[in-house]
């Protein structure tokens, strides 16, 4: 029996024009782009996981249909009024004398440039055949390396599902596929036909962007197997070239372009119509085991979420989780391994997860909660849990966890009240709130380590500890953990402190 993708309840991806609600008077946000760019933004384009340092400016409708922001790849450079409200006012010195200098507009713009350049490396279609299972029906370019991307468009367990859509990894690209599944009355294909329609690029922010394309492809692919001309055409416009490099890594964003993008939303364009967003499900779905996941992601661990298809709203975990991770203060966590997002994986993956020293993935394969050697955290369902004896005691919530998660809480309902008294078109919505709080917190945390080991006493004291927001008993195994792996060998721990 086939079951009705969940998506649809759950992430209703869709962007409103502007002109039906505008804000204060403000001109829509398709006015603001330039002609190429409202050609090439679908109507229903849906929002793609990004990751603070490989996003822009945050842009599109907010969840009551206003407009933001400038979208993410606006050639407009934005201005200080754009720029997150700061904590204090030495906070707003700094930064306004950052956003007047002209380093900052530097910055922005090759960021933007880079954006712009953000394009297709191939475009294919795979299909399900009774007797080969999936099987890389037709691609372009034709001598495109695409092994083992029959496995990640139509990811295992589809066939439950009417329709899903995946992002992944493959080599150095990311990509993105859309799954259908269509009833048909053929002894062959055993009464269903299914496709995906799926593109690889060099970064993954603004792949949601021909969501709806894909979408509407697969649906022909169904209907008329074989038509491959519009594919042909979006991949003649479309596609990027892309520099030479030594080694053939492309990264997600240029180093360069962070301290651009710290200073607006630490997203791409992921606004949505529906009230509830993705990181606002994120988070009502596991709870208070969210402080859990923030602690393993800012430790670097490598987290592995199971869930059976569909795999899409998974993969917005994928994104939501790495976000618990941003931290904006210069030159923290360049020597700890990077956050890799793998979005889907299998069982060809399985090589390369064994070489990974920090990930984030999901998987509809429940062989891999066999594998332990794989990863460190195993999710399934809202139950997260690990192998690693010297991690266990992180699964358990401290007092501190509690009181974060509180006022988390609190400020989402401060919030949505906010913006149905008053009406308030204002740029901040449900999915800003979230980033922001637990940038926030690592900001802190870091800020306060560096205050400490600045100092002529460099010793964590219980005082330090809770200036970090943390719970000098509870969270004491968490902080070591800390301390190691970002390098602050030279702290000295307080007595008193470790003895819980």
């Amino acid at each position: 029996m086939v079951e009705r993708s969940d998506r649809a309840p759950l992430l209703d991806w869709e962007e409103v024009p502007s002109a039906e609600k505008p804000c204060g008077g403000a001109a829509p946000a398709a006015a603001a782009l330039p002609p190429k760019e409202r050609l090439t933004s679908p109507a229903n384009s849906r929002a793609s996981p990004g990751f603070g340092w490989s996003a822009g400016p945050a842009g599109g409708p907010t969840p009551d249909g206003c407009s933001s922001a400038p979208p993410a790849t606006s050639s407009t450079p934005a201005g200080k009024d754009e720029a997150l409200p700061p904590d204090d006012d030495d906070d707003d010195e700094e930064f306004e004398h950052l956003s007047d200098s002209v380093e900052f507009v530097a910055l922005e713009d090759r960021m933007v440039k880079w954006e712009e350049k953000d394009q297709i490396v191939s475009v294919f279609v795979v299909t399900f055949n009774t007797r080969s299972g999936n099987m890389l029906e037709w691609c372009l370019p034709k001598d495109m390396d695409l092994e083992g991307v029959e496995f990640k468009a139509i990811a295992s367990g589809s066939h439950r599902v009417t329709t899903d859509f995946i992002y992944f990894r493959k080599g150095s690209y990311f990509g993105l596929a859309c799954f259908a599944n269509m009833p048909v009355e053929s002894t062959v294909e055993r009464g269903a036909r299914m496709k995906s329609v799926g593109i690889l690029s060099p970064s993954y922010t603004l792949l949601y962007r021909y969501m709806s394309f894909l979408e509407h492809q697969v649906r022909l692919q169904l209907q008329t197997p074989g038509h491959y001309s519009p594919l042909e055409a979006f991949y003649e416009d479309k596609r990027a070239l892309l520099p030479h490099s030594g080694d053939g890594v492309v990264i997600a964003c240029p180093a360069n372009a962070w301290g651009a993008a710290i200073n607006h939303s630490m997203h791409p364009e992921m606004k949505i119509t529906h009230p509830a967003g993705c990181m606002s499900q994120f988070i009502r779905f596991f709870g208070e085991q969210i402080m859990v996941l923030w602690k393993l992601a800012l430790l670097r661990r490598r987290i592995l979420i199971f869930s059976p298809p569909p795999v899409g709203v998974v993969c917005y975990r994928v994104y939501c989780c790495c976000c618990l991770a941003n931290i904006s203060i210069p030159g923290i966590g360049v020597t700890v391994p990077e956050f890799r997002p793998f979005f889907y994986v299998n069982v060809a993956d399985i090589s390369a997860l064994e070489n990974e020293l920090s990930y984030v993935a999901c998987t509809t394969e429940k062989i891999f909660e066999e594998k332990k050697d794989l990863y460190d955290v195993y999710v399934d369902n809202q139950n997260v849990k690990t192998h690693r004896e010297g991690l266990k005691p992180l699964l358990r919530l401290s007092t501190a966890d509690r009181e974060k998660y509180r006022k988390l809480t609190e400020q989402r309902q401060m919030l949505l009240y906010s913006q149905e008294e008053n009406g308030d078109c204002v740029s901040t919505s449900e999915e800003d709130l979230f980033i922001l709080f637990f940038l926030e917190q690592n900001n802190r945390i870091f800020q306060t380590l560096g205050e400490v080991a600045a100092s002529s006493d460099p010793t964590l004291t219980q005082e330090s500890v809770r200036a970090m927001g943390l719970d000098p008993h509870g969270d004491r195994l968490f902080l070591l953990h800390l301390l190691e792996i970002y390098g602050y060998d030279t702290l000295l721990v307080s007595e008193q402190l470790c003895c819980s």
